[in-house]
């Protein structure tokens, strides 16, 4: 079929196989709009990194692929593709939503964003924190299970799907308690901007996380939504969790160095300078380390400094 507008489910319909229950246009067209939405977040935080020194721009670099990512897996789901026709569990023929589909469309590519987006969130969160690396490793590794378990839940056809369903809100859970408790106590003793920007950023992510859960289960889990609700209701979560919670996590971050949250990021454009003339600048090319002036606290006062991480 040509003609103007979107043709991409009529172009990909000869890639894969399909399901009875698939996207329209209509979610196409939503899927691309979500993926502009992370494109131009993306150019919009690689800008912002320009106005900071190169070993500063760490948060903005994570940000920024968090994003990236996101289109190029947006981008996918628009074209109907990164996606496998499952047997629904629940067929539902009386439901004007889902009209008796045999087959349901799981975009996969989307569960791919999740375990390499997912992980970078957390590593902004923890990063700005001051929480040491065993912490930060055991929190992605939990989360790198929410989101395994949530792919071979929506892949299984059974009532099994649930098991692992269960297996991902354990993990969730242990998310969130390192969030809300262990995390929460390193911002407190950095105090000052970093703790503000951990507080805001971190419940703000927390919120919407736990209701991912729900998006699933009414539509890989239990087939309640057509998947063009899915796409507007995972895509909403999405611009809220990625373009937004990165807004305001960089930000939080506009007058803070990775110094002042004990991050050591060596700067090789001072190994050359060192080399040459012993004893100027800093040594081995760190940057400096400890709290700064936008860093306070009782804690930071009486030099109670974070656990450094070599980056």
């Amino acid at each position: 079929m040509s003609g103007l507008g979107n043709q991409a489910l009529n172009v990909n319909s000869v890639v894969a196989q399909h399901a009875n229950l698939e996207i329209t246009n209509h979610g196409s067209d939503w899927y691309y709009a979500v993926c502009a939405v992370m494109g131009v977040a993306t150019l919009i935080f690689m800008g912002l990194a320009f106005t900071k020194p190169q070993g500063d721009r760490l948060f903005h670099y994570i940000t920024a692929g968090i994003t990236s990512v996101a289109c190029i897996s947006y981008f996918a789901m628009g074209s109907n593709l990164g996606q496998t026709p499952i047997q629904a569990e629940f067929v539902r023929p009386g439901s004007s939503l889902v009209q008796s589909a045999g087959t349901r469309e799981i975009f996969y590519a989307r569960y791919i964003d999740w375990a390499i987006t997912t992980p970078l969130l957390l590593l902004d969160l923890l990063l700005t924190a001051g929480v040491s690396t065993p912490t930060i490793l055991v929190t992605l590794l939990a989360d790198l299970i929410m989101i395994a378990t949530g792919l071979i839940g929506a892949l299984t056809r059974t009532s099994y799907k649930w098991g692992f369903w269960t297996f991902g809100m354990a993990a969730l859970f242990f998310i969130a308690y390192e969030l809300l408790f262990d995390a929460r106590r390193h911002a407190q003793k950095l105090g000052g901007d970093a703790k503000k920007t951990f507080m805001l950023c971190g419940n703000f992510l927390l919120l919407i996380w736990f209701l991912y859960p729900v998006a699933w289960g009414l539509s890989e889990g239990a087939n309640v939504i057509h998947p063009d609700g899915e796409a507007v209701f995972y895509g909403v979560l999405d611009i809220l969790a990625k373009p937004i919670f990165g807004l305001l996590l960089l930000w939080g971050h506009r007058k803070l160095s990775t110094s002042q949250l004990g991050l050591r990021i060596r700067d090789r454009s001072h190994i050359t300078s060192e080399k040459y003339n012993p004893g100027s600048g800093s040594h081995d090319g760190m940057h400096s380390e400890g709290p700064g002036s936008n860093v306070g606290g009782s804690t930071a006062a009486a030099g109670g400094n974070p656990s450094h991480v070599n980056v």
